[in-house]
């Protein structure tokens, strides 16, 4: 099993940064894709980013692409999602999401997740 901690979320004004932490326990992060996903009030999750165990590969959806930047430390066993620019659409619940070796967008193949963390940006 693999716990999920979320943390770093808060309110913003538009144009500004946070750093969400992803922190997990419970099992060794080796070999797990880690995403984040967010889930705005009344829509679906939206896959944000993802990252290999290594760091070597990542994935964005192209409403953050060149916004956010996904980066973990393994020592640490933390996954972060650096967000700037922030825009009010950015605003939702943001998610972190782990699975075995594989990436994926899909929600539904991400069996560990974390319990949230609420980013709300101003206009």
């Amino acid at each position: 099993q693999v716990q999920l901690l979320e943390s770093g979320g808060g309110l913003v004004q538009a144009g500004g940064s946070l750093r969400l932490s992803c922190a997990a326990s419970g099992r060794t992060f080796k070999n797990y894709y880690v995403g984040w996903f967010r889930q705005a009030p009344g829509k679906e999750h939206e896959f944000v980013a993802a990252i290999s165990w290594t760091g070597g590969s990542t994935y964005y959806s192209d409403s953050v692409k060149g916004r956010f930047t996904i980066s973990r430390d393994n020592a640490e066993n933390t996954v972060y999602l650096q967000m700037n620019s922030l825009k009010p659409e950015d605003t939702a619940v943001y998610y972190c999401a782990a699975k075995w070796m594989v990436f994926d967008i899909v929600r539904t193949e991400y069996p560990y997740w974390g319990q949230g963390t609420q980013v709300t940006v101003s206009s």
